[in-house]
């Protein structure tokens, strides 16, 4: 599986990026490319992957339909993360110089690439 290959052309594809990460339901490491600590994306993917499992349950409360991404700006960054398909989350994460529509623009697709890999 390539997973490797679409997480570096993502984080490659996107002035500013500093990594991404394919996480299971679990928030454990499936794949990962990062510019920086890979232990430090591993913990990234865990907790963004719990903020998204929230998020996930706001369709029920509000009649919006599923959440699929979610842009999440810090002082220090932005982070993005996604649901590919049930069980696994994408996230990845920018310096603030990056362009959040740009990167999430090819976050999807990516993200699209990787549903077909998995399922």
């Amino acid at each position: 599986m390539p997973f490797k290959k679409l997480l570096t052309s993502l984080v490659e594809a996107v002035p500013g990026a500093s990594g991404a990460i394919l996480a299971d339901w679990e928030g454990e490491a499936v794949e990962q490319h990062t510019h920086g600590d890979a232990f430090e994306i591993k913990v990234a993917a865990a907790h963004w992957g719990i903020l998204l499992s929230h998020f996930k349950g706001l369709h029920h409360k509000y009649e919006t339909g599923p959440v699929q991404q979610s842009v999440i700006t810090t002082d220090q960054q932005h982070v993005i993360v996604g649901a590919v398909g049930e069980d696994y989350a994408l996230v990845m994460t920018m310096n603030r110089n990056a362009l959040p529509l740009l990167a999430l623009n090819k976050f999807r697709e990516t993200a699209a690439l990787l549903h077909k890999e998995i399922y």
